[in-house]
């Protein structure tokens, strides 16, 4: 894989992406140094809504580069893997569900580095991953503003279950049956550029 150009780095987007990094501790000063579960279900909520922005920015301004399509899913995954911990640690989100959704975050990082580090680009993100990941990410916050002060908290606590269900179902979709194979095929191809025998898909 080629070396990343300096340019690729300086782009509204990825600043855009670097602003949702640094608000991923305010978001647990918060939490656990205000003891403010509403702002910090806000301020989840607005990370979650926002991350498109980076996206559509880079495509209008014609901005897109290898640096900001691993910057981006890093940072979101980065939030997961801080956030849901953290609102187990709080008590406002139930261990099994953390678990579920962090031990697929996991999954997916360990397959995205494999194929960066082995020079097979980086994956594809498709409409479930999105989905998925869009549904959890306002389901997380949901979850938090029901157990805080908010005088609409059992709404909310309903439309957590609606979004999260969906989304752990998405998530998994996506890594078992699009993002895997996916995977899998990249490595295939490459072995067989290679000159190595290729790999029997039928024994699988």
């Amino acid at each position: 894989m080629s070396g990343i150009d300096r340019r690729d780095i300086a782009t509204w987007p990825n600043l855009i992406t670097l602003v949702r990094l640094f608000c991923i501790p305010i978001f647990v000063w918060l939490l656990f140094g205000q003891d403010n579960r509403a702002a910090a279900a806000w301020l989840l909520a607005a990370l979650g809504a926002t991350d498109w922005v980076d996206g559509w920015v880079a495509r209008r301004f014609d901005q897109t580069s290898e640096f900001g399509r691993l910057f981006d899913p890093t940072v979101d995954r980065l939030m997961f893997l801080v956030a849901l911990p953290a609102m187990v640690i709080d008590g406002s989100l139930l261990l099994w569900i953390a678990v579920v959704a962090v031990a697929r975050e996991v999954l997916v990082a360990v397959l995205a580095v494999s194929l960066a580090s082995a020079g097979l680009g980086t994956m594809t993100v498709t409409w479930r991953g999105k989905t998925g990941a869009f549904l959890l990410m306002f389901a997380f916050p949901m979850f938090l503003g029901s157990e805080s002060t908010l005088s609409y908290r059992d709404i909310l606590g309903v439309l957590a279950w609606l979004f999260v269900v969906p989304g752990l179902a998405y998530s998994w979709f996506s890594l078992l049956f699009e993002y895997l194979p996916e995977a899998r095929s990249r490595r295939q191809a490459a072995a067989g550029e290679d000159g190595s025998p290729p790999v029997q898909s039928g024994t699988v």
